[in-house]
């Protein structure tokens, strides 16, 4: 049975604020845990008017601490934002609060524009070409018996399970070289998906944490009652994707009937290419699009994605593809 996840951005939807949106995603985690899902993971994004989750480790301990079985981590810490032993003591921190239950995500972009990275770091020193090096530092720090003279304090000895996140074969190389478990973010990237997979599975080397390659790929879901209402929840997304990609980042916009029929040929071939991964309709055209991807893909697990813009619904599309998947994933279509 295929594993499922959430990937939460804790939205800012247009009339509210964050204190809403950390409400609104620990209420969804919450029924996330009841649902049956295995993990809830946290973004960490800077300088974006629709997502709340920039201070990606407090808001996990928010989340943890309001839950009690389910795994909470970050998909992910942007590691050239961070000096490898700050992050180190946070996870360290949070297990040692959370035992077991934490998982550590690591990214090599800067989730930001240009000018907001510039503030992040405060300097050019840092570079996305280091994080391989950056990943190897972090994990050493989290070592029974590091290498490093310096000690991560809490830190040190730490359990937490390390995921190397991407978009392109360059995660794929290094998850398999270091032997960690690949989350691709096909919800928004999908384009090198297969080629991704293809390198991380043949180049896997085991590991003291992994010993086969473990893939969870990022999907969207977009799922109502009914076919014609998933399909207008899903016009928040690709508003703001649209918004994004021009320069516009805004609070998550309310749905609007018609608007991707009217968004013009570019914005149209625009979520065409970053929203293939994605499932909109009812249980049963849902329960086929995860169907078709994860024969695709091969993928043991499964990170589910929604913004939706009202939080009843984006909870209740959650609800829905908990079902699908806990029933299994077999295709209507298969069997008519």
């Amino acid at each position: 049975m295929t594993a499922f996840s959430v990937l939460d951005l804790s939205p800012i939807c247009e009339g509210s604020d964050a204190a809403q949106s950390f409400r609104n995603t620990l209420d969804l985690a919450q029924h996330a845990e009841r649902w049956g899902y295995r993990r809830y993971w946290l973004a960490e994004h800077h300088g974006m008017p629709g997502i709340a989750s920039a201070a990606t480790s407090v808001l996990i301990a928010h989340v943890a601490g309001g839950t009690q079985t389910i795994r909470v981590g970050a998909g992910g810490i942007m590691l050239p934002n961070h000096s490898p032993l700050v992050i180190a003591e946070q996870f360290g921190t949070l297990e040692a609060l959370f035992p077991g239950r934490i998982d550590l995500g690591l990214g090599r972009a800067p989730g930001s524009d240009p000018v907001t990275a510039r503030a992040l770091r405060r300097t050019l020193a840092s570079d996305a070409d280091e994080f391989p090096q950056d990943v190897v530092e972090l994990m050493d720090f989290m070592a029974n018996a590091p290498r490093q003279t310096i000690r991560a304090v809490p830190g040190r000895g730490a359990k937490v399970p390390v995921w190397i996140l991407g978009s392109s074969t360059f995660g794929a190389q290094l998850a398999a070289a270091l032997g960690l478990p690949f989350a691709f973010a096909s919800h928004f990237a999908p384009a090198q998906l297969m080629d991704a997979l293809a390198v991380y599975r043949a180049h896997f080397k085991p590991s003291a944490q992994l010993d086969k390659p473990y893939v969870m790929l990022g999907f969207n879901v977009f799922a109502a009652d009914t076919q014609a209402e998933a399909r207008l929840l899903a016009t928040s997304a690709q508003q703001a994707f649209v918004n994004l990609r021009s320069g516009r980042p805004a609070p998550l916009p309310p749905p609007v009937e018609g608007y991707r029929e009217n968004a013009g040929p570019a914005a149209q071939a625009l979520l065409d290419s970053v929203l293939q991964c994605s499932a909109v309709g009812d249980a049963g055209q849902v329960r086929d699009g995860l169907a078709a991807f994860v024969e695709r893909t091969g993928a043991q697990e499964l990170m589910i994605t929604a913004q939706i813009f009202d939080h009843a619904a984006r909870r209740r599309s959650y609800e829905i593809a908990a079902g699908v998947l806990r029933e299994g994933l077999s295709r209507r279509s298969a069997t008519a």
